[in-house]
């Protein structure tokens, strides 16, 4: 009797909360502090001194999540002071308080200032639940956890953690594809991060249901979160990319046009895909093979009937300008003859049940087993596996379906992973499988190319996934809503370290109007990953398949694009220093201005730290756009406009709101078919009048190889100062030579007749210039005509590019 009297209590306190209690000892350790709560263990220790480490366990012994955080050595330089209810520790950044009575935790920074707190309830357990609640204060805003819908300010909202297939997901829904448990919190006392370091299913709620706090948990595992602070947003998540990693340097390929259907075949259907694009002059770089490439759906098969020869279609493609990639997912068919299971099975590589049977799901081949890769063992067989593709001249490499995703939609938690030999269930392991695939891809690709800089592109991920692939935001619709919704998820996956995203053009699922496809077009010229794909039994969705004036469009946001690689190369190349993202919400550099978060305005963003796009449905033709702080021009006609103001655009299709930040300065080269066509030789300087001036450091490289790596490249760092009304454009440093033997300037806003290079004077010369070329007028109403801009006279000079400092004086 008392046995099972004993047994109902614990049963009972296991489903009621409890809190960690007051501290019963501690000690300090060189990194920081340990002790014991009443119920429950801590430890708090440094990374960096921006950096605070908090974790808080029912265990004496600490779990850990060995595949995001990359960098977390120790940092000593803090001092330790106590008094009698608190315990304190500071860096030259950050002071953590720890409250001896209750637990509670608070941060400030390096001047007093109150950051975060701990509500009075602390961390607490509810069973295996983990909670961390949190006071919210006075106008705080929160904003980041990647891939999440619903708008820019998280503020009142809840969202769950748990990497979820979601075909034709609403703008509203969640959970999605990809979980990053990082946020950043935003008031007038300052700006932190948090990311809360924990891979089972978590939830993070920022005022949903409750106006005493926001919190965030897990349903198992520690309280194991990292706070950061800096005196921007963009520093926090320069250093969350620090801590997580950063992306690696992509081939120049990927950051050009990519089309994709489910499915192209035959591969007759695929050249004269490619062909088309050729014929009617519109650059493009990547045609996909998806799932009907395969052999009954079978990873690392061809089609035998659709793809005869697969090496000659992709040399074929190859002479034509465009690199292919195809489609793997993670499942494995159940075949007795079919070679990767059998191997699978007699090395041990696939995901079991307890009792050691293996797992199987139903999948596009039918029942499958599933890789782990978790296991080093299997990563490496996927590796050696992806030679079949690379010796059949496959680019790269398309991870879909590794949530995992399964028919029914609900994979047994009790299946068992490997977890780099520590053993994990599926509630510990599902968040990050797909980080692993792609991992698994990235290093595959490597190991078989090793000369070749890899891509992949991932549906699935967590926090750190930045380090392995691009990430797109899966199946979307065909909507005007969620063009929108996904500058927003990009957006915020930027927020979260992935710098490398982008969203179906045109919408996957459904079919989309003449005026949306091509809006969509415009939207996505200006986004980091640039794809248009279509579902399965819809209507062609190629940019030519929606009449001549939707192609004419789509032909020349895609123009512009390739004339503007040389900037979104070298904001590539910054990003993979800096891990800060190519298309920035305005909460970035904008972080207290009220109206960046109103739901008219949060979709816009900063591309390249310089154009501000302003995205609106195709339904439009006039539209309200805010002006942030800076001075602004209006793109294709050199308007100019201050700043901290509201202004209507027109926007017909033909010219999506974009303006350039003013002191800017951006690079362009004539339009090219593809990547791989050299240049005309003549880089296009822009530059931008403003009582602001601006850094630009443009970066060259083959653009395809590891050999930047050991000094080959070309980096020249350019500075416009109003102040001396000069632009100096810096020694190139890098053992490769410019592939540009000449420099146009544009001076944007300029009054000139000569200027002076380096010290000798130059005559200035004026032409009529566009962005955007002029469309045909193929009705000949003229209430049919379209509008065309044109920026006339504009100031523009031509000079050698010199190996050494060039400086133009007399900018005003």
């Amino acid at each position: 009797m008392q046995q099972e009297q004993t047994q109902k209590q614990i049963f009972s306190s296991s489903s009621k909360h409890h809190g960690c209690g007051s501290v019963i000892s501690w000690e300090q350790i060189e990194e920081g502090i340990k002790g014991s709560f009443q119920r429950g263990f801590f430890r708090i220790t440094f990374s960096k001194e921006a950096i605070a480490r908090i974790q808080i366990s029912q265990s004496e012994s600490f779990e850990e999540n060995p595949y995001s955080v990359i960098k977390s050595d120790p940092f000593y330089a803090f001092d330790l002071d106590e008094e009698e209810k608190y315990l304190y520790l500071k860096t030259e950044t950050l002071k953590v308080q720890l409250n001896k009575v209750n637990g509670v935790i608070k941060f400030y920074d390096s001047q007093g200032h109150l950051l975060n707190e701990d509500d009075t309830l602390g961390t607490a357990w509810i069973g295996t639940e983990v909670n961390c609640y949190k006071k919210v204060q006075e106008g705080e805003r929160f904003i980041g956890l990647g891939e999440k819908t619903g708008g820019l300010d998280r503020s009142g909202k809840a969202f769950t953690n748990w990497n979820t297939d979601y075909f034709a997901y609403g703008v509203g829904d969640d959970p999605l594809y990809m979980s990053i448990p990082f946020y950043v919190g935003i008031h007038s006392k300052g700006q932190y991060g948090i990311f809360f370091d924990n891979t089972h299913k978590s939830v993070f709620n920022f005022g949903a249901s409750t106006n005493r706090f926001m919190y965030f948990g897990a349903e198992d595992g520690d309280m194991d979160y990292y706070f950061i602070h800096q005196a921007s947003v963009s520093g926090i998540i320069s250093e969350f990319t620090n801590l997580t990693g950063r992306m690696e340097l992509p081939p120049i390929w990927s950051l050009g046009f990519q089309q994709c259907r489910y499915s192209y075949y035959p591969d007759s259907e695929v050249l004269t895909l490619a062909k088309t694009f050729r014929d009617k002059d519109m650059p493009a770089d990547v045609i996909y093979l998806d799932i009907h490439h395969m052999e009954a759906y079978k990873v690392f098969t061809f089609d035998g009937e659709k793809f005869p020869d697969p090496k000659s279609l992709i040399k074929h493609l190859k002479s034509l300008g465009f690199r292919v990639i195809v489609i793997m997912d993670p499942g494995i068919k159940a075949e007795e003859n079919y070679l990767p299971y059998q191997e699978g099975q007699s090395k041990d590589l696939f995901v079991k049940y307890p009792d050691g049977a293996e797992y199987q799901g139903q999948v596009w081949p039918g029942w499958c087993a599933f890789p782990d890769f978790t296991k080093s063992k299997t990563r490496e067989w996927w590796a050696e596996k992806m030679a079949f593709y690379t010796d059949a001249g496959v680019d790269g490499f398309w991870t879909d379906m590794n949530e995992p995703a399964s028919w029914g939609q609900f994979t047994p938690n009790l299946i068992e992973f490997d977890f780099e030999g520590e053993g994990a269930s599926h509630r510990k392991a599902r968040n990050i499988y797909g980080m692993q695939m792609a991992r698994s891809a990235q290093e595959g690709s490597k190991f078989n190319s090793p000369e070749e800089r890899p891509f992949i592109l991932t549906r699935s991920g967590f926090a750190g996934i930045q380090r392995y692939a691009a990430a797109w935001t899966g199946d979307n619709v065909a909507s005007e809503e969620h063009m929108l919704a996904g500058v927003r998820l990009v957006n915020s996956l930027g927020i979260s370290g992935v710098s490398f995203a982008g969203y179906d053009v045109g919408g996957f699922a459904g079919e989309a109007s003449k005026s949306l496809f091509a809006r969509w077009m415009s939207i996505g010229a200006f986004s980091p990953f640039y794809r248009a794909h279509s579902m399965i039994n819809s209507n062609d969705a190629e940019p030519w398949a929606f009449g001549e004036e939707v192609e004419e469009i789509s032909r020349n946001y895609m123009k512009l694009r390739y004339a503007l690689l040389p900037t979104i190369y070298s904001k590539f190349y910054s990003s993979t220093q800096t891990g800060l993202p190519i298309c920035a919400s305005l909460a970035i550099d904008y972080p207290l201005d009220q109206k960046v978060y109103h739901s008219a305005y949060e979709n816009e963003y900063l591309f390249c730290d310089t154009f501000l796009v302003a995205p609106v449905e195709s339904t439009k033709e006039i539209t309200k756009v805010y002006l942030p702080e800076d001075d602004w021009y209006y793109l294709y006609t050199d308007e100019f406009y201050a700043g901290k103001k509201e202004i209507y655009l027109d926007c017909p299709l033909n010219y999506l709101p974009v303006l350039v930040k003013a002191g800017s300065i951006f690079m362009m080269q004539n339009v090219v078919s593809n990547t791989s066509q050299i240049n005309d030789g003549v880089l296009r300087v822009h530059v931008y009048k403003g009582g602001l001036g601006s850094e630009f450091i443009h970066y060259e490289d083959d653009g395809l190889s590891t050999n930047y790596q050991s000094g080959e490249f070309s980096e020249r760092k350019m500075s416009y100062d109003p102040e001396k009304m000069e632009l100096i454009l810096g020694k190139p440093s890098g053992n490769l030579g410019s592939a540009y033997s000449e420099i146009e300037f544009y001076f944007h806003g300029f009054q000139l007749v000569t200027v002076t290079v380096n010290e000798k004077s130059h005559k200035v010369e004026e032409k009529d210039f566009a962005f955007i070329g002029k469309l045909t007028e193929f009705d000949p109403l003229p209430e049919q005509e379209h509008p065309y801009h044109e920026i006339k006279n504009l100031k523009t000079i031509k000079i050698k590019n010199d190996k050494e400092e060039i400086k133009i004086s007399g900018l005003f």
